[in-house]
This record gives structure tokens, C-alpha cells and sequence, in this order.
């Protein structure tokens, strides 16, 4: 049963329909054999018994009686068609929606611990495995597996000493399927690891396509793709080398059996203890009975590796979601209590003690790693902290529903992605039953509608994969309007003006003064100049606060935000000179 867990991704029911409509067209296959037998029976009857007359009317009624069982075959036959594939494809856009949803709801952290080519050939390719595996495999391996057992007890009742003889390999199989058992799982898992192992090199290649141009790192010089693409080759040599030769060995021995029953026929024919018509009849059948067998053999081999990939998708469909069912407050101040966290072993912030109240405008400063970013991943719940704890309206984010909690916050990132649509779908993000009407006026806020207009198809512009075609100035005011329009309580800004030249810069800081009108805003900045009217600074380094105050205060103080703004005004004025 854990197999077929495995082969469903969790969910076994949706192999009831075609397994059970294809072993009945497999049932519905063995009418014409049976027929067959009948008219061999009547034909060899005259030989039988000498003087008996050939039985006529009933060969002709058998005749009649095969054309009827190929509609039969057919009425069977396209409904387990149907159910296969059908369950198969439904099964595959299912997982494929169920694991972006898990994927969705999981932390960060644990998702950043994975190659992001790992988690693309998990939701593609070991999905794609497993719907060749439902429409294909399973359903006709149990079909392939009823046939004989219903032929053996069927034909034992004809003559069990050739029954037996025609079966007496299976023993034999079944052992050797299972001695191996364990030799075609760890070649299926090295295959496997393999394949990831490729598909993360060349998701790195293409990340890295302009890097690579740049250093002149062609690709056959960059060593990492092509070592990952022979290594593949060779665990799939390695795969077909071992688990073919197994395959055939159980074929073998499977169609021996045919071999035993021919030789005990002759025996018990030439003894007299078994009839003209009787050996026809195993003779008919067991020429037909191994095939589903043999097929149901070699799908084993191929249904072990598939399985791995659905244990795979099980395994993270079992990583615990964000806990919480509370609903946060309408409002509230944001505190951070002692809190500690580190990535892997390595701590980032430790003890950070902070009050934000309702309405104010707090900014985080600092040298680059001092944990800026990742305490606003903290307040947006992208992960949990190991120590203390985040509070809103003084309540523990971890026992609020995340998605609620999330509805709370609107955030803009100094890298933006946009999705490959228009730009008035990726503005609409920011809520989903918005207006044409309340689209555009979030654009003119965040002082982007013009340049949008100015574009072929304004709105209904398509941006590339990651908004590649626009320039990093247009990128962050529509991620701006995504924030507006999502119209949430708590702003938090990382480095949105950090990258930019001073024409977007200008541009860019007026759209953000319309966002955080009214609300309690985070903010990361290098550049000290844009956060100089912030209610409260916190300066940290090496993931504690070391000052917080105004920004006339921290001066007064000579400290590391004093060394931090001096700098910074006398480099400001620097220029390249040839």
C-alpha cells in the first residue's frame, strides 16, 4: 500500500476507476481465448472419438459468439481507455496545484535550503512520472497480474497437473523480483539524484548566462554543467545495464513455465491420462496468458523508480505548513522581544528588542549582513525566529493564520519581480477584485500611469519573466502601486531606492511618501539621506542594536551611525577621473 501511496503522491483512491475498468476489459479479453478453447473442443471431438459428427451448428454459434466478445472487448475497453488517462492527467494538474499551494505556505527557509531546480523537476518532471505511472503502469500491471491468477484457477479445473506445471516458475519470479528489490530502489535513487543534480546545474547556467558571457565562460569550458550532464549519463547506463538484465532473467523464467507444460502434456498425452482437446486447450491459452504477465514484469522495474519520485513529493507535501489560526488585530503597534535567529548555524540577529509604534516611520541602518532584511522577514512572518518572538498589537505573530497576517503587511523589495503578464495584472497582486479604475489611480500614486500609457499597449502591456523588459526604475514604481493598491496597515521598504539613478530615485521616493501616509512603516537604507525624517533609526551591526534615536540624536552620540553619515557625505561628491 506504501507504493502505491508513493505512485499517487498520497492519494491511492484515484486508481480504483482504472484499475478496476481494466482488469475487467482484461476479463473481458479472455472471452475470446475461451471461445477459442470451445472451438478446438469441438473440432477435435471427431478425432477424439471416432463416428462422433462434427457439431456445426455449434462451431457456428461459437464463430458468432467471438464476434459478439471483440464488441464486448471494445465496451470494456474504452471506458478503462478513458479512466486511465483521464485520472491520470486530472491526478497530474491536481499535485502540480496542491504542491505550488503547500509550496506556497511552507517558510521560506526551508524552501531556500533547496535548489530551485530541485523544486521545478520535482513539480514537473517527478509529476510527470507519476501521471505515466497512473495511466500506464499501475492499472495494467494489476490487469496483468489478474489474468494469470484467474487462468490458473480456471485451468486447474480442466487438469491441475498442467495448470501447475504451466505456473510452477512463478515462485521462482516473484523471489527474484523481490531479492532485487533492493538493488533497483538504490540504482533508482542514485538516477534520480543525478537527474536533479543536472536540472540544478543548468537552471545555475541560465541564471548565470550574462556572468558567463562576461568571464567568457563558454559553454564548454563551464566544467560544473558538463560534469552533471556525464555523471547523468552514466547512472543511466548504470540503471539500464542492471535492471534489464533482471527484467529479462524474470521473463525467462515466466515464459519457462509454457515450456514445463508442454513437456508434462506430452508425458500425461502419451500415458493416457490426458486428452487430444485438453492439451489444446493449455496449449491455446498458455501462448497468451504470459504476455499481460510479461508486460506487468517489465512496468515493475519502471513502477519502482516512479515511485521514488511520488515518496519524494511526499515527503515535502509532509513539512509542516506556518501554524496560527488567529486573526490579527485591526491595528497595532509591531514589537520585536528578544528575538534570535539564524540561518543554519550561522546567528544573524541576536536579542533584538524593538517598538514600532502605530503610524510611525522606523528605519533600520547599518553595515551590509548586520540583519536589516531579515528582521522585515521576520515582521512579514517569512520565517519564524529561533528565540523571543515578533508581536503585533501584542499578540505572537506564530499563533496568527499567516495569510491573515500577511494581508496586513505590503512590501517592496529592492530587487522587484513581475510576472510574465500585463502590467495591469501584476498591479492587481496587490488585491485581486480591484477596478480598472483603481489600478490606474495606484499607478498615478506611484507616479508610473504615464510611462505605462506611453507603452503600445498600455495596461495590457506584457512584461517579460521577471519584468525583464523594463528597466529597474519602472520595475519598482509598479511594484509600488502593488502596495498601494493592496492598501495594508504596515509598510515595509527594503533598499526600494538603493539601485537607482537620481532622476528614479526623485520619482521613486515621492511615490513612496503616498504609500506610507497614514500607516506604521520599516525601512532598510543604505542611502542615510532618505531615512533622516524617520520618527526612530535603529542602527544595527553584527545583528544587534547598538543606537536608536532620531537622526539629530544619533548624531550628538558620535557613533557608528555618526562614522556611517559622515562617510557618506564626504564620498558623495566623488567623481571617476581619467
Amino acid at each position: 500500500m506504501g507504493m502505491l501511496d508513493n505512485i499517487t503522491a498520497g492519494n491511492p483512491r484515484i486508481l480504483i476507476k482504472p484499475a478496476l475498468y481494466t482488469t475487467m476489459a482484461n476479463v473481458a479479453g479472455m472471452l475470446p481465448f475461451a471461445l477459442m478453447v470451445e472451438a478446438a473442443r469441438l473440432i477435435f471431438e471427431p478425432f477424439a472419438y471416432p463416428g462422433e459428427p462434427l457439431n456445426t451448428t455449434r462451431l457456428w454459434l461459437v464463430c458468432g459468439a467471438l464476434a459478439l466478445a471483440m464488441i464486448v472487448s471494445y465496451a470494456f475497453e474504452r471506458p478503462a481507455y478513458r479512466s486511465q488517462f483521464r485520472g491520470a492527467y486530472s491526478a497530474a494538474a491536481t499535485g502540480r496545484s496542491r504542491l505550488a499551494e503547500h509550496l506556497r505556505r511552507l517558510p521560506l527557509g526551508l524552501l531556500n535550503k533547496r535548489d530551485p531546480g530541485d523544486l521545478a523537476g520535482m513539480m514537473m518532471g517527478d509529476i510527470t512520472l507519476l501521471e505515466h505511472g497512473i495511466s500506464h503502469l499501475v492499472p495494467q500491471m494489476i490487469g496483468g497480474l489478474v489474468l494469470p491468477i484467474m487462468a490458473m484457477i480456471g485451468l486447474a479445473f480442466v487438469d491441475w497437473r498442467m495448470s501447475l506445471a504451466l505456473f510452477a516458475a512463478l515462485p521462482v519470479v516473484i523471489a527474484l523480483v523481490l531479492f532485487t528489490s533492493g538493488v533497483q530502489r538504490k540504482l533508482g535513487r542514485s538516477h534520480i539524484r543525478a537527474k536533479l543534480n543536472a536540472a540544478n546545474r543548468m537552471q545555475e547556467y541560465l541564471s548565470g548566462l550574462r556572468v558567463i558571457k562576461a568571464y567568457n565562460l563558454t559553454g564548454e569550458r563551464f566544467v560544473r554543467l558538463e560534469r552533471s550532464f556525464h555523471e547523468l549519463m552514466r547512472h543511466s547506463i548504470r540503471i539500464e545495464g542492471w535492471l534489464g538484465p533482471i527484467v529479462l532473467i524474470a521473463i525467462a523464467c515466466v515464459r519457462a513455465g509454457l515450456t514445463l507444460m508442454i513437456l508434462a502434456g506430452v508425458h500425461l498425452l502419451l500415458g493416457g491420462s490426458l486428452g487430444l482437446t485438453e492439451f489444446v486447450v493449455f496449449l491455446i491459452v498458455g501462448t497468451r496468458v504470459f504476455d499481460p504477465l510479461s508486460a506487468a514484469l517489465v512496468g515493475y522495474a519502471e513502477f519502482r523508480y516512479q515511485e521514488q519520485a511520488g515518496e519524494r513529493i511526499i515527503r515535502l507535501l509532509q513539512e509542516p505548513v506556518m501554524s496560527g489560526e488567529e486573526q490579527p488585530p485591526e491595528d497595532g503597534a509591531v514589537e520585536l522581544n528578544d528575538v534570535t535567529f539564524a540561518y543554519e548555524k550561522q546567528t544573524v540577529l541576536d536579542g533584538v528588542s524593538l517598538r514600532l509604534p502605530v503610524g510611525s516611520f522606523t528605519a533600520l541602518v547599518g553595515p551590509s549582513g548586520s540583519g536589516k532584511s531579515t528582521l522585515l522577514r521576520l515582521i512579514a512572518r517569512f520565517y519564524d525566529p529561533g528565540q523571543g518572538a515578533v508581536l503585533l498589537g501584542g499578540e505572537d505573530i506564530r499563533q496568527m493564520e499567516p495569510e491573515a497576517l500577511l494581508r496586513k503587511v505590503s512590501m517592496v523589495f529592492q530587487d522587484v519581480y513581475l510576472f510574465q503578464d500585463t502590467i495591469a495584472a501584476n498591479i492587481r497582486f496587490g488585491r485581486g477584485d480591484a477596478t480598472q479604475e483603481q489600478i490606474e489611480e495606484a499607478a498615478k500614486q506611484a507616479c508610473c500611469h504615464e510611462f505605462i500609457m506611453s507603452l503600445p499597449d498600455g495596461y495590457e502591456t506584457l512584461v517579460g519573466e521577471g519584468g525583464n523588459t523594463l528597466s529597474g526604475g519602472e520595475k519598482q514604481r509598479i511594484s509600488i502601486a502593488r502596495a498601494i493598491l493592496k492598501d495594508a496597515p504596515i509598510v515595509l521598504l527594503d533598499e526600494a531606492t538603493a539601485s537607482l539613478d537620481p532622476e528614479n530615485e526623485a520619482e521613486i521616493q515621492r511615490a513612496i511618501d503616498r504609500l506610507v501616509q497614514g500607516r506604521t512603516v520599516i525601512a532598510v537604507a543604505h542611502r542615510l539621506k532618505t531615512v533622516r525624517n524617520a520618527d526612530l533609526i535603529a542602527v544595527l551591526e553584527d545583528g544587534r542594536i547598538v543606537e536608536q534615536g532620531t537622526h539629530d540624536e544619533l548624531l550628538t552620540h558620535a557613533g557608528l551611525y555618526a562614522r556611517l553619515w559622515t562617510l557618506q557625505q564626504q564620498t558623495s561628491g566623488w567623481r571617476i577621473s581619467s
